[in-house]
Parts: structure tokens; C-alpha cells; sequence
């Protein structure tokens, strides 16, 4: 370990981290991840969840994780959703009317924000991790698109890490078929690794985000939004990304670790 690695982990107040591939897959609990979680608290560092799955509501998400025996409050959970209703009411305040293209529990949310879902005469699009995705909606959403609506896409990732034999098409993937249809992008992909999500981590907390680790396991979401940010950005092996693909990626993390496991030895090694 170098000393420069040595300081950055002695540094380090809070941990924000990547849910699907990082603290479990798909429906399996790593056996490893409650036990990092309370490493933290013997070590006095805060954690928070985030996540760039918008196909759930921050209160499914919590629901989940207790579920598996993870400890969660409302104040740990961050998702795109919230991202999303936030950039809207700053960057289209009279906004009211949104094409969804996502799922229900995605949808309740935006309505108990006070938005409409509307196929008919929408203000904007909003295009998401659609698990219920109907082909009836996809055209209708690419007919909107293609008439200049404000667009926008919750979160880049292209596929969902799963522990089932299938690939779950992503947010990425759907806004590519979208744009192979009308010839748009989205005008703002939100989500990682835009550093907004862990700058709002940081201040909730009253921390810089240098005081902090982002783990995860895909390079182009999570590690780089550990660098956008400042924050120490951690690879683990657990999920999407295998060592060879992050010898080779252009996206070099601060650190790459096996698992949570190995992280927690490390933060524990240096106090």
C-alpha cells in the first residue's frame, strides 16, 4: 500500500455504495455484506445506498434491503428517481405532463411529486429502466422524441447485473434503440457518473466529497463518478467488471478490491 493510499483510506468518513454487483446480485445477499456494513459502524463511518435502478421507488428499495437483513433508512437510500424529479422542477419548473416510459413503482413516484403520467399531450419525456416496458408505449415515447420534447434519460448503464440466465436491457439500451428510431440522444443522461447523486450524499452529511469512497462495480457508472466527484472510487470484483476489463479500461479506479470484504480489511488495516 502506498503512503498516498495509506492517507486517502485514514481519510475516509462515509462510503456511498453501489447496490446490484457491490453489496449483492440480483436477489443474493453477498455473505460478506453485512458484515462490511458493521465494520463501518465499529470503525464510526457512515454508509449510504445508491443506486442507478430507477425501476423501483426508494421505499422498495429499503423494502428490499431489510428484507436481506440489510439496515436501511430513508436518509441511506439515493436513486436516479429523485435525481430526476429534482433536475425537472429546477430545469422545467412549469412542467407537469411527462411521457414515463417506466415502471409503475417509477411512476408513483413522479406522481406523488406532483407530475402527470401522459401519453397524449406530453410537456417532456422521460425515459427510465423499463421492466414492463409495452411496445404500444415505446412508439408513442419515440414519437414524442422525434417532435423535440425536452428529453431525458434517468441513468446510462446499458444492462442490469443479474444472477439469472438472461441479459435485463437497460435505461442505455432503450434510449439506444430510441435513438436508432428518431435520431435523438437524451438531452441530459442522469444517474452515474454524473457526481450531483454523491455531491448531495456528501453535503447531507456534512462532509467534502473527498471524505468519502464510492464502491461499486461497473467502471463507466461507478468508478467514474467516484473521480468526477473527487471521492476515493473503489473497484470490486463482484459484480460486472473482471480484472482484465479493468486492465483495460481508459477508467483507472483509485482502488480495486476482490470483494467488500477485501475493502473493509483495508479501511481496518490503516486504523
Amino acid at each position: 500500500m502506498t503512503e498516498d493510499l495509506r492517507k486517502r483510506l485514514l481519510q475516509i468518513k462515509h462510503v456511498a455504495l453501489d447496490m446490484d454487483g457491490t453489496i449483492y446480485l440480483s436477489d443474493t445477499l453477498f455473505p460478506y455484506t453485512v458484515p462490511f456494513l458493521h465494520s463501518l459502524e465499529r470503525m464510526g463511518i457512515g454508509y449510504s445506498y445508491l443506486t442507478n435502478n430507477p425501476s423501483r421507488s426508494r421505499e422498495d428499495y429499503i423494502g428490499k434491503l431489510q428484507r436481506m437483513g440489510i439496515p436501511a433508512g430513508k436518509n441511506q437510500m439515493y436513486t436516479t428517481i429523485e435525481a430526476t424529479i429534482s433536475y425537472i422542477g429546477r430545469q422545467l419548473p412549469s412542467v407537469r405532463r411527462l411521457c414515463i416510459l417506466g415502471t409503475p413503482s417509477m411512476v408513483s413516484d413522479f406522481e406523488a411529486a406532483g407530475y402527470i403520467q401522459d401519453f397524449e399531450t406530453p410537456e417532456a419525456v422521460v425515459v427510465a429502466f423499463d421492466m414492463t416496458l409495452q411496445y404500444d408505449r415505446l412508439c408513442k415515447t419515440a414519437w414524442w422524441i422525434s417532435k423535440g420534447l425536452p428529453y431525458i434519460a434517468t441513468n446510462p448503464d446499458r444492462v442490469c447485473p443479474t444472477d439469472k440466465p438472461t441479459v435485463l436491457v437497460d435505461c442505455g439500451s432503450i434510449c439506444a434503440c430510441l435513438e436508432s428510431a428518431t435520431g435523438r440522444k437524451p438531452d441530459i443522461t442522469l444517474g452515474k457518473p454524473d457526481p450531483q447523486i454523491l455531491y448531495a450524499i456528501a453535503s447531507d452529511n456534512g462532509l467534502d466529497a473527498t471524505q468519502m469512497a464510492l464502491v461499486g462495480d461497473r467502471m463507466y457508472t461507478d468508478i467514474a463518478t467516484g473521480l468526477n466527484a473527487g471521492a476515493l472510487s473503489v473497484l470490486v470484483l463482484s459484480g460486472e467488471t473482471t480484472s482484465d476489463a479493468a486492465r483495460e479500461s481508459g477508467i483507472k479506479p483509485d482502488l480495486i478490491c476482490r470483494d467488500l470484504a477485501e475493502f473493509g480489511e483495508l479501511l481496518e488495516s490503516v486504523r
